[in-house]
């Protein structure tokens, strides 16, 4: 190789002394010059274990969780015999099975794992070695590899485009794994590599390319190719990225820059985070607390067994020795410490754990087989990845979400246009009235045209009127729309055609001119081939003026057949409309009335226009295009201005106004979760304009934007990488569309009070615009009578949120090189406390990797459980940074669905993901934790207070066998059908009354304080369990005069009044009862007693007579009226309080839940009225919009200019009761971990541009 003179003869170090790799050097055709740098190889590994490693690494993170190393503790104590009251086996085999159970689920998960990275690392792979083409695996691809791709085959690792079968060293890839797009992109070899087509002259290749080191920006690359002396800058158009697939392009050869996992897929995919819920966290603080409590019960009791043995137990020496080793009444004191430690565990079983784990195991089975959550059209159900979350999912108060492939079906459809001031795409009835949708007609016969694409609809058939009439203007203007594209064509058989476009926009555009018989057959790089009324026309292409999103338009300039030299342009009316002739004034009036019509609709439009050029002008204009194309310096510069000039005194041929489509159900899901109190934030990679679609999802907007500057609203992409695809946004939304749409979608609503929209290009500015939005909002407040000020508010502790208490709703756009300066240490804050002030937030044209920023900047300030969806490569770091990571699956690729906790087909499926199984979940845990803790005390606390009658002597008041079974059977299987079976209110009525997420939200059903009134009423039962029997007993006689008081019929008493108080109780607490529940708790109670009476039986006593010693004991007790009127007493004295609180709680101060139940009541006497009440109930007050949801109906009530306004009648039911309040009033307690932004407003609706 020859060195150029700019490069040193002696490399400088490209790794810096802390190991990281400042910049990267790969030589072509050279392994051994690039192993030298140690550079990773292409083999993946996202597995955890291997063979060796599984056992003892599995076994240290397990014992992380405190419970186990808990119980571990205690199963060595129970080992040691002078302090063992119970046998080794009641614990060591529940922990043995806990453990067992979690490293089978743990291997399982990693077999897979291993399963996929086998998978990927085996694929085969075509890599030119000395001169020949060898097929090798991908782990055994290197840097520096030259690689052959051929059509449909994935990209091995991230390659430096060399050459393609295509002309000019084109070719076309999709990058679905990366970002969930199904569009085609192209990418370019660089001319000096583009002849490098056979592997004789690959192999002599030994260009030296010098690169930035791996990172994770999709969209970025710099580096420069030394070859022969020269220099050439390498871009992101000439990368093929891994996980991309190579389309329409027969094969390329490519240079392997990064392998593994330095490529830029795998630094995108983030670490895999262990994520444990809430309740997780608490448990294992509780358990710290009753360790605590277990540790002040035994030295309490430890006290008095010294001082018991000091002043009394010295007196009985003679037939109450002390154990061997035993010498001083403090040593007996100690040992009697430790053996009260282990009889008082039960406070905490490890039982505990395995119904939790086992109850989580049903929830997500319940996920995976519900119906309502599979997509047919896909045969995809929804799929619960993980166990340990499901909880969670009834705790969420922030969904980040993608919008490409998630919100978004990503297609477009030809829907209006307006040519030469006539518009076309309504439909009118007989009386000339615009028809409503249920009363269209047939749809436009297309049958005249064999190559039509059959699945096109239009239902204007005036316009294929003017089209057959031969109106000049709508020939010129379906024939701008075949030519002036980058849209691709394959043929696969005689009419049979096939386009792959860059943009979905572009895609729809030339198929509606294919339909109406301007077809686009074919193209070469200088040449467009278009079947014009059936005639064959070959256009030359002389020109093509790129897109970007500073330019906002397109254009081509071609030559006809008869020679004449004409210029086809498209873009924003924002844009054309000003580079008009001026003879087009009374025509540009009216098709700008027809493009706020169409903007009022929610439709994507772009306005065409067209320029004769002469002959001489054209030859100079492209000789000084030539110049500027080659030029080393300012480029882009002398490119844009040569555009400009050419693209001027345009004549205008109409607009084309595109419908893009929402996947189904989102407005309803979008409405329903906003009534939910979760705050949807969009984060997505498209520019600004597109985002606004994200408006479209209904994540902001006002009424009165129109005072918002539309190229400010796209000024976001003017610092466009130049990997920005031509092409890629050839449809532009005007911030009317965008609101419109936002009204389709629900995320804008009529209260809505302002839309803040940042685009600062520096921190100072940033910070300014931030400080206008919050000055904004504290003024609307104060202007309310809030009479809140800003400086108290500044003052609170770290995240007390400025604006949290403030009225009206807000929603704020923030741009990507915005975001990255709000997203610096000293501003995180200020941007954190302005969006989650604001209903709704989108980021647009944001990374990767600040997308999982704003997750992690989230989850850092707000005490809120965070909920992350998309599809795509690029959403998997914010799918693992947030506690709930979702994948969309479909047709976007994969990466997002491994990566994710739950996945399901269609984003309307997170309604019920959340509001059914997620809030169920939750209540049904709550419930079970409350009830465990409640029983386990109440079983507990009795040896404690038996201790100070038995001389602190660590003697048990049960026998050991019930003890043993009172958490394995008697009461476990009651609270296990409660904890997976229970329900508050039917799932419909969960859908329909969004506000019962609430409770989630705010933690109310198992904290610290419910976590408290459980124990206190465990206590509160352990005491009259013990001391009712124990009072009674002391005077109370056998039916033959005998004394009734004897140990074992104390021990039958308090255990039979215990079990029956417990059932009674999760009677009580079981809300929803089926079948299961009926059996497993009247048959728990069954199997007490049939387990009682047999281990007091004759038969065991012969068999086993050293642990069976008290034959008949249980008949004899049971058979006494005095036990069993001892035993009712118990249970009502127990009982009654809970019940008679929990009558007043209804009466006085019902919940939510309650007031639904009620609801439901009145529902079933009155069921026909309550039908036509729900009809009603979702319409209301809506200007005609865009519909996006294409459910029957739904469509024809948004033209019909009614709302569609979800359950606002069920709501105002409940909310008019007396407890409708009490929700807000703990929120509003909540402080810094809350994070509402008030009540919606009802002030005049404003726009501010900040």
């Amino acid at each position: 190789m020859t060195v150029p003179r700019e490069m040193p003869e002696k490399w400088p170090r490209v790794r810096a002394p802390g190991g990281a790799e400042e910049e990267r050097r790969v030589r072509a055709n050279a392994r051994e010059y690039n192993e030298k740098f140690q550079y990773a190889s292409n083999c993946i590994k996202t597995s955890k274990y291997n063979i060796v490693t599984f056992l003892p690494v599995n076994l240290f993170e397990q014992f992380q969780e405190v419970a186990n190393t808990y119980f571990l503790f205690l199963l060595i104590l129970q080992l040691i015999p002078q302090i063992s009251s119970l046998s080794w086996f009641t614990t060591i085999v529940p922990l043995v099975l806990v453990l067992t159970i979690t490293a089978v689920k743990d291997a399982t998960d990693d077999y897979f794992r291993h399963k996929s990275d086998n998978q990927v690392n085996n694929r085969q792979s075509q890599v030119l070695i000395g001169g020949v083409l060898r097929q090798e695996q991908w782990m055994n691809v290197r840097v520096g590899d030259i690689i052959k791709l051929e059509n449909n085959q994935f990209v091995a690792a991230d390659l430096l485009l060399l050459s393609s079968s295509e002309p000019h060293g084109l070719c076309y890839i999709e990058t679905a794994e990366l970002d969930g797009e199904t569009n085609m992109k192209v990418r370019q070899a660089i001319p000096v590599t583009s002849e490098l087509s056979d592997t004789s002259k690959l192999a002599r290749f030994d260009g030296e390319v010098i690169c930035e080191p791996p990172n994770n920006k999709l969209d970025k690359f710099g580096g420069t190719l030394y070859w022969k002396e020269n220099k050439y800058p390498l871009s992101n158009q000439n990368m093929l990225l891994r996980g991309c697939v190579l389309r329409n392009t027969e094969w390329c050869f490519g240079l392997v820059i990064f392998a593994g996992p330095d490529t830029k897929l795998m630094q995108n995919s983030g670490r895999t985070k262990f994520k444990r819920t809430s309740i997780d966290r608490l448990m294992n603080t509780l358990v710290l607390w009753i360790f605590g409590f277990l540790v002040c019960m035994g030295v309490i009791l430890a006290i008095g067994n010294a001082i018991w043995e000091h002043e009394v137990g010295v007196c009985f020496q003679i037939y109450l020795p002390w154990d061997e080793g035993v010498h001083s009444a403090f040593f007996s004191g100690f040992l009697s410490f430790w053996s009260y430690i282990i009889i008082l565990n039960t406070v905490v079983p490890i039982s505990l754990y395995v119904s939790v784990e086992v109850i989580r195991l049903g929830h997500s089975y319940f996920i995976n087989w519900d119906k309502k959550m599979y997509c047919a059209k896909r045969r995809t159900p929804a799929e619960a990845r993980t166990t340990t979350l499901n909880e969670e999912l009834g705790q969420v108060e922030y969904i980040f979400s993608d919008k490409t492939g998630t919100l978004t079906q990503n297609i477009m459809v030809f829907s209006k246009c307006s040519v030469n001031g006539h518009s076309y795409g309504d439909v009118q009835d007989v009386l000339g009235h615009k028809a409503e949708l249920g009363e269209r007609p047939e749809p436009v016969d297309f049958s005249f045209n064999p190559l039509a694409d059959p699945r096109f609809q239009f239902w204007d058939p005036s316009l294929l009127e003017a089209v057959k009439l031969g109106d000049p203007h709508v020939h010129e203007f379906f024939r701008l729309l075949s030519l002036c594209h980058t849209v691709m064509s394959e043929e696969k058989s005689e009419g049979e055609l096939y386009y792959k476009a860059q943009s979905p926009d572009e895609g729809a555009l030339v198929t509606a001119a294919r339909n109406f018989g301007f077809v686009f057959r074919s193209r070469t790089p200088k040449t467009i081939t278009v079947h014009e009324l059936g005639r064959a026309i070959t256009y030359q292409l002389l020109a093509i003026l790129d897109f970007n999103n500073i330019r906002k338009r397109m254009s081509v300039i071609v030559r006809s057949p008869e020679g004449k030299i004409r210029l086809y342009c498209k873009g924003a009316d924002t844009i054309l409309l000003e580079r008009l002739h001026p003879v087009n004034q009374d025509l540009t009036n009216v098709t700008t009335d027809h493009l706020n019509e169409y903007a009022g609709e929610g439709l994507r439009t772009l306005v065409l226009a067209y320029k004769d050029l002469e002959e001489g002008y054209y030859e100079d204009w492209s000789e000084r295009l030539h110049r500027a194309s080659s030029a080393a310096e300012a480029r882009e510069d002398r490119l844009a201005r040569l555009y400009d000039e050419v693209e001027h005194d345009m004549m205008l041929l109409g607009a084309t106004a595109i419908e893009d489509k929402l996947q189904q159900g989102v407005p309803e899901t979008i409405a329903i979760l906003t009534l939910a109190n979760i705050k949807i934030w969009v984060l997505t990679g498209d520019k600004q304009g597109e985002a606004l679609l994200g408006w479209g999802s209904g994540l902001a907007g006002d009424e009165d934007i129109h005072g918002l500057d539309p190229i400010c609203l796209g000024a976001v992409g003017q610092t466009l990488p130049p990997s920005a695809e031509p092409g890629s946004a050839h449809g532009f939304l005007s911030p009317e569309t965008a609101v419109n749409i936002g009204y389709s979608c629900k995320m804008l609503t009529d209260d809505m009070t302002e839309v803040f929209v940042v685009t600062g290009h520096t921190v100072l500015e940033v910070r300014e615009e931030l400080r206008k939005a919050r000055e904004k909002m504290m003024d609307a407040s104060r202007s309310m009578g809030n009479g809140f000020s800003y400086q108290e508010k500044l003052s609170s502790s770290k995240l007390t949120s400025v604006l949290e208490a403030i009225a009206g709703e807000y929603a704020l756009v923030i741009n990507g090189h915005s975001l990255a300066h709000a997203l610096e240490a000293d501003m995180e804050v200020e941007f954190l406390e302005t969006a989650c002030a604001c209903k709704a937030v989108i980021c647009c044209r944001v990374t990767p990797l600040q997308k999982a920023q704003v997750v992690e900047l989230v989850k850092k300030y707000k005490k809120a459980v965070t909920l992350a969806i998309g599809d795509g490569a690029n959403d998997v770091s914010m799918i693992k940074t947030a506690h709930i990571g979702v994948g969309i699956s479909g047709q976007e690729g994969i990466q997002a669905v491994l990566a994710s906790d739950y996945s399901f087909s269609q984003f309307k499926f997170l309604q019920r993901l959340l509001l059914v199984h997620g809030r169920w979940s939750y209540l049904r845990m709550c419930k079970f934790l409350c009830y465990f803790f409640y029983k386990n005390f109440a079983f507990t606390m009795v040896h404690f207070w038996f201790g100070f009658f038995c001389g602190f002597s660590a003697q048990t008041v049960y026998d050991q066998y019930f003890i043993t079974l009172y958490n394995i059977v008697y009461t476990s299987l009651p609270v296990l059908a409660m904890g997976v079976f229970d329900q508050d209110v039917p799932e419909q009525r969960s859908m329909e009354y969004p506000k019962l997420y609430e409770p989630g939200q705010l933690n109310l059903l198992f904290n610290k304080r419910e976590f408290f009134i459980c124990i206190a009423q465990g206590i509160y039962t352990s005491v009259l369990m013990f001391f009712i029997p124990y009072g009674v007993f002391a005077d109370a006689t056998r039916d033959d005069g005998a004394q009734l008081a004897d140990y074992q019929s104390f021990a039958v008493t308090v255990a039979t009044s215990l079990v029956i108080v417990v059932s009674v109780q999760i009677g009580l607490d079981t809300g929803f009862w089926t079948a299961i529940n009926h059996f497993f708790i009247w048959g728990s109670l069954a199997a007490y007693f049939a387990i009682l009476f047999a281990m007091h039986s004759d038969s065991l006593f012969q068999m086993f007579p050293n642990q069976f010693r008290f034959v008949g004991n249980a008949q004899n007790t049971l058979a006494q009226p005095t036990v069993w009127l001892t035993i009712a007493l118990t249970t009502v004295v127990c009982i009654m309080p809970v019940v008679a609180f929990r009558f007043l709680k209804l009466d006085l101060k019902p919940e939510l839940s309650d007031t639904v139940r009620y609801t439901q009541l009145v529902r079933k006497k009155q069921k026909t009225q309550h039908r036509c009440m729900r009809r009603v109930g979702r319409v209301g007050s809506r200007r005609s919009g865009y519909a996006f949801s294409h459910q029957e109906g739904f469509g024809e009530l948004i033209m019909s200019g009614k709302n569609m306004r979800l359950s606002s009648l069920a709501l105002s039911t409940f909310t008019a009761r007396p407890s409708a309040g009490w929700i807000e009033t703990l929120r509003k307690k909540k402080g810094s971990d809350g994070s509402t932004a008030g009540s919606p407003s009802g002030a005049a609706d404003k726009t501010l541009k900040v």
